[in-house]
């Protein structure tokens, strides 16, 4: 039995709001993790920005700054510019209805890219912040160019998306 069996049609199914951060380090690097729960047979596609979902009250911005703490353990950045619009990304079909709790059929993310303040020796992603398990279990500063061949494949088009809006901020 498919995942998408439970779904009558993937397409009645919301989007979840969420943002997504770029983190970028003075030397305009990139702040990627891998993820603890692989999603990926391939564990270079493992490895993605911070993200998540915005609660109930929450505005963007607001969502990003807690994200970026929860995930990386620091909130020593600023906001430097929020992508003008919204990108989306639906689930393949395997995941309709057990990825994202069987609830959505993908993501609609606002973008925000980062300056970071700190030093690595900031980042903690092996201690759970705001009450979850760690998100990740490894990190390192990447070229920007790099993100979409790190990511997931059905995520590819949102990181070449964020990565083009945000190039004014990145090594060249």
């Amino acid at each position: 039995m498919s995942a998408t069996a439970n779904v009558a049609d993937p397409s009645s199914l919301p989007y979840r709001a969420c943002v997504g951060v770029m983190l970028i380090n003075r030397h305009g690097l990139v702040w990627v993790g891998r993820r603890r729960e692989r999603v990926a047979d391939d564990d270079d596609a493992n490895w993605q920005m911070p993200q998540g979902g915005i609660d109930r009250g929450e505005t963007p911005a607001a969502a990003a700054i807690r994200e970026l703490r929860e995930e990386t353990g620091t909130g020593q950045a600023k906001i430097l510019a929020e992508a003008k619009g919204w990108l989306h990304y639906d689930l393949p079909p395997q995941l309709i209805g057990t990825a994202l709790k069987g609830k959505y059929r993908g993501q609609k993310q606002k973008w925000f890219a980062m300056e970071f303040l700190g030093s690595d020796a900031d980042f903690n992603i092996h201690v759970p912040h705001g009450g979850l398990e760690p998100e990740f279990d490894d990190w390192r500063w990447e070229n920007a160019a790099r993100l979409p061949s790190l990511i997931v494949s059905f995520k590819r088009r949102v990181y070449e998306a964020v990565v083009q809006e945000f190039r004014s901020f990145l090594q060249t």
